[in-house]
């Protein structure tokens, strides 16, 4: 695999980290500004709905840039996101810094999942679509233990500071290594949403929506999750934080390799499958710290398997114009997870999350068996399938 690939996912990790990192430095903020836990928790629900509606809208505004220029102002924008949020005196500052990081972040996801993908050949796009989101991954391992440890020390201001520095760094090494790649056709912002009007799309990003939906609304609360299951607090919890995040990461790259060797809609029956039994069965296996280590690790490998096969399916029902809407639902359905899931502790219980987690698995396994019928996707998936296959044996 090429470096400017894994270059591409750095500048992927220095966004995330961006939205991610918050969740370590919510202490900080709630006690320098003087906000609740409740109203600082707010800051990572502006950054998803600033993402998910700026996503498919800056994409069409930039949609005459050059490619490599956009991925470079993009990541700049992500770091001037995040040096506001860094000088803010107030809370209104604070948020108006995350909706910029945001901004930032928006535009760069999908660029550089596509400009990956023309860095491949055909039969490697899974694996180039899993680099970019590795990225993403190892900001969702690191950020928030890095807000968590770093926070006390440097303080949020701090924290914030040193992801505009990193933001800055890649863009720079970015700058230097890829090469320029000239802007697709100009799409117009109706022609962009102009796929949407396909059912087939309309399913997979549903798909997209409830699927984040169902693994973060358990997510953030896992830590209170851990505590009624099987009473840990403290380091032990965050090894366990660590361990899905190692999971993540492996089942990011493997998802990308398994889309390559069978196909989207297959990787993703039996990925939905197994993330439905685990959620099923959360309330039992993280009553005890193996049981708990065993199953976040499994968890992390399914939940972040996902993105490959559905980002490359949606490549096959209509190009890229379709990935910047998938990463507005990828956002919205973050946004919507911390309300979802804090409604049901508060009218249910927190022992209720899995249960919810489990039956938001098990309509989106639903809605993949309805593409999973539909016989033109399946003619689709077979002929990228056998083509993929030829190339990968006529490269060895």
């Amino acid at each position: 695999m090429s470096a400017r690939i894994y270059l591409l996912g750095a500048g992927a990790f220095a966004v995330g980290t961006s939205a991610y990192v918050v969740s370590g430095v919510l202490p900080d903020v709630s006690s320098e500004l003087h906000v609740s836990l409740t109203a600082a928790g707010q800051l990572a629900t502006a950054f998803s709905l600033a993402y998910a509606v700026g996503a498919p809208i800056l994409s069409t505004l930039t949609g005459r840039w050059e490619r490599r220029t956009l991925l470079i102002a993009a990541l700049v924008l992500a770091a001037v996101g995040n040096l506001i949020a860094a000088v803010a005196t107030n809370y209104s500052v604070l948020i108006g810094g995350r909706v910029v990081a945001a901004f930032g972040a928006a535009l760069y996801t999908p660029a550089a999942t596509l400009f990956a993908t023309s860095l491949l050949p055909p039969e490697e796009r899974g694996r180039a679509v899993a680099v970019v989101f590795g990225g993403l991954t190892f900001a969702l391992v690191l950020g928030v233990p890095a807000g968590t440890f770093l926070g006390p020390t440097l303080g949020y201001k701090g924290v914030f500071g040193l992801i505009t520095a990193v933001a800055v760094l890649v863009a720079i090494a970015e700058r230097g290594v890829l090469p320029k790649v000239d802007a697709p056709p100009v799409v117009s912002l109706r022609e962009r949403f102009a796929g949407v009007t396909d059912r087939r799309v309309q399913v997979v990003l549903a798909i997209t929506i409830l699927a984040v939906l169902a693994a973060f609304s358990v997510y953030i609360y896992i830590v209170p999750l851990l505590k009624h299951t099987a009473g840990l607090t403290g380091n032990a919890t965050g090894v366990l934080l660590l361990l899905y995040g190692v999971g993540a990461v492996i089942g990011n790259f493997a998802g990308g390799r398994i889309t390559d060797r069978f196909g989207s809609l297959r990787t993703l029956v039996v990925l939905m499958v197994a993330v439905t039994a685990v959620m099923a069965t959360l309330d039992l296996t993280l009553s005890t710290p193996v049981g708990a280590a065993i199953a976040l690790v499994v968890w992390g490998m399914l939940t972040w398997a996902f993105n490959p096969p559905v980002q490359n399916l949606l490549l096959e029902l209509g190009g890229g114009l379709l990935i910047s809407l998938n990463a507005s639902a990828i956002y919205f359905g973050a946004g919507l997870s911390a309300v979802v899931g804090g409604l049901v502790i508060q009218t249910l219980g927190v022992e209720y999350l899995p249960v919810l987690g489990a039956a938001l698995s098990l309509i989106v396994l639903g809605l993949v068996y309805v593409l999973w019928r539909d016989p033109t996707l399946q003619r689709v998936e077979e002929l990228e399938r056998d083509e993929n296959l030829y190339l990968s044996a006529a490269a060895d």
